[in-house]
């Protein structure tokens, strides 16, 4: 926990976890990276609590999301095609590589790129 909190809480980000009966079922993570810029990382749901029963992806980026006047990004792979339908839901535009922040935090496995302004 003490990493989480030196590398997301302290520098302006913020951490969140769904708990179910004492168990981690979603993780998201908001990683402050330049002036009013953030980036989303470890956006996970356990299999068994994904979709429109629970809500938890939704409940954990309206958790994450609240802050004004900033833009976030975030990268994701294109074959996890629900993941990019929900960031597309949630009004996030997909834009190319060249178009992110120099600083942007990209992981080497992520092809697919959005941004979000609020």
């Amino acid at each position: 926990m003490t990493k989480i909190i030196e590398f997301y809480v302290k520098p302006g980000g913020n951490f969140l976890l769904a708990i179910s009966q004492n168990q981690v079922i979603g993780t998201i993570g908001l990683l402050k990276f330049g002036g009013s810029q953030y980036a989303i990382r470890k956006m996970f749901v356990k299999k068994e609590f994904r979709g429109s029963e629970y809500k938890i992806a939704q409940r954990l980026l309206d958790g994450l999301l609240d802050r004004d006047h900033c833009k976030v990004y975030l990268g994701t792979i294109d074959k996890y095609q629900a993941a990019i339908r929900f960031y597309e839901k949630n009004d996030f535009v997909k834009i190319e590589k060249n178009d992110l922040p120099v600083d942007f935090p990209r992981m080497e496995v992520d092809n697919v790129f959005f941004n979000k302004s609020i």
